[in-house]
């Protein structure tokens, strides 16, 4: 998905386009933090032993339930990331003169494909045919629709149905309290479990609901909003004063509703603490890429993630699918084999071998690249 920014030559009608690097690397810099997991850095990490690598590793898991850490605000990420991409993509379709119910049917093609794949994942992870939906992309097939239908409403309109969304979700769960779910801040005993075994007729064993879709599509809409920001201002920096201004609120919204006690901060049922805090950084993060890149030019670096962000949900696909149980444990053959044999501690044997599987996943991104290959759905 191309992302750039249209910028009119004085006296004459020839639109130029600019493309957001800072996006790519932004999106890519997600993705490679997402393939690492899947190649078992993080786990590896944890058990090396020093008190370090423990701290590393920590950040990079979710808490058993509630708080916030670092990697709590990749998902939200992924899915803000989208929604900028979003304003990009359709004002390109626009422009090639595709009408609005054309646009439309694209992204329910896609959401569709986004689904499926979703479900799909979930059967590879049980190994046979099942039906659940707390994937991320089938998270994305829902606030993708969400966050379009809404896309050409005025911002502030955009703004409250993202609001309104959250607070939805919120009084749900203290108000719809149906036994044994009616605990709103309770594993597993939630309004969201409750949505579970309506839908599926099982609950998810690490308490992730599939009802996060309605409140996280504040991520995606929150993501159009910023894209609109950076495109529609006559000047960029305000468009960048704004979105810093609106990260900072919202992160300050949020730990002061966690502070008097309106709800914790959770993930895993995505309460409206988190969803304000998670999008209020990814806000500020956009807000510090674009600076630095495509505002200062700092470009220094930037393509070694952002080639993994261009091919987003087929590294995603391929580290989720097999990496892990795969791909991890046949590389370690050789890997892991030949350093405990040259007497290297064990564990520090499977951190390597986790970084080089990291690294093959990589060096596909970059092949990938280098011959133009871009699968888009």
């Amino acid at each position: 998905m191309s992302e750039t920014l249209s910028e009119k030559q004085p006296g004459t009608e020839v639109v130029k386009e600019k493309r957001l690097f800072s996006l790519d690397v932004y999106r890519g810099l997600v993705m490679t933090l997402l393939i690492a997991e899947a190649a078992g850095v993080y786990v590896a990490l944890s058990e090396l032993g020093p008190h370090w690598a423990r701290v590393i590793a920590e950040q990079c898991m979710h808490p058993a339930w509630d708080g916030m850490r670092f990697w709590d605000l990749v998902q939200p990420a992924f899915m803000f990331i989208v929604g900028v991409s979003m304003v990009f993509s359709m004002r390109k379709r626009a422009a090639q003169g595709q009408k609005w119910s054309d646009r439309f049917a694209h992204i329910l093609v896609r959401c569709f494909i986004l689904f499926l794949l979703g479900t799909g994942l979930h059967c590879i992870y049980a190994g046979e045919l099942v039906f659940e939906l707390w994937n991320v992309l089938t998270q994305l097939s829902v606030t993708i629709l969400i966050a379009f239908l809404i896309m050409e409403l005025p911002f502030w309109v955009q703004l409250l149905i993202s609001l309104a969304l959250i607070g939805a979700s919120d009084a749900a769960y203290r108000f719809i309290l149906i036994a044994p779910y009616d605990q709103p801040f309770t594993p597993g005993e939630n309004f969201g479990s409750y949505i579970d075994m309506l839908l599926m007729g099982h609950l998810n064993s690490d308490n992730w609901v599939a009802f996060n879709a309605i409140p996280s599509a504040a991520h995606t809409i929150w993501g159009v909003l910023a894209g609109r920001a950076l495109v529609r201002t006559k000047d960029p920096i305000r468009g960048v004063l704004w979105i810093t201004l609106f990260g900072l609120v919202a992160i300050g919204v949020g730990y002061g509703l966690d502070a008097i006690g309106y709800a914790p901060i959770i993930k895993r049922t995505c309460t409206g603490p988190f969803v304000l805090i998670s999008g209020g950084w990814c806000l500020l993060a956009l807000a510090a890429f674009y600076s630095l890149i495509d505002g200062l030019g700092f470009r220094f670096g930037g393509w070694i993630v952002a080639v993994v962000g261009m091919n987003s949900i087929l590294i995603y696909m391929i580290a989720e699918s097999f990496t892990y149980s795969w791909l991890n444990p046949k590389v370690g053959i050789f890997v892991v084999g030949w350093l405990t044999m040259a007497g290297v501690n064990e564990q520090l044997a499977v951190l390597v071998n986790a970084l080089v599987v990291w690294l093959l996943l990589w060096l596909l991104c970059v092949w990938l690249y280098r011959r133009k290959v871009f699968v888009k759905i």
